[in-house]
């Protein structure tokens, strides 16, 4: 497989170190507002797997998996419905990842019943940095997708 181009983050001036310094901010809000790094993890691998992201599916499964995920649980997160893996909270921001992802699927795209769930697990600033962080998780599904990067694995893994 080969890429069709590199990927726009890396051709537009600034743009790289502009998305890093957002996923930075967007952690530092994590921690101030008590969201663990494990569920934003699930949060952007639930997006990435929805979008067919495959760069962000590996790079949210290894960082969920060096923050101390398991590795049952990550295989789980597509189906986390159907698990006993996952907590409210996370089932919480799981639901959120899904309906921010899949705007076009729904009359009414983040529903209250959705919304309100992630709201009583979160309070605003907590809310306001998770949707902040699945919609920039969505932003580089389509950066890669449409430009098709390839994870890259090294020998013998």
């Amino acid at each position: 497989m080969k890429s069709r181009m590199d990927s726009p983050a890396l051709i537009v001036p600034d743009m790289s170190q502009a998305l890093q310094a957002l996923g930075k901010a967007l952690f530092a809000s994590a921690k101030k507002t008590g969201i663990p790094s494990r569920t934003l993890f699930l949060a952007y691998l639930r997006a990435s797997q929805i979008n067919g992201d495959s760069v962000c599916v590996e790079l949210h499964s290894r960082n969920a998996f060096a923050a101390g995920d398991s590795t049952e649980r990550l295989l789980a997160v597509s189906a986390w419905r159907e698990t006993e893996y996952f907590d409210d909270t996370e089932r919480a921001a799981l639901a959120l990842s899904e309906a921010v992802t899949r705007l076009n699927d729904r009359v009414d795209p983040v529903p209250d019943d959705i919304f309100n769930e992630a709201a009583r697990h979160f309070d605003v600033a907590a809310l306001a940095t998770l949707i902040a962080g699945i919609a920039t998780a969505n932003l580089w599904n389509r950066l890669n997708v449409s430009t098709r990067q390839v994870v890259t694995v090294s020998a013998g893994k």
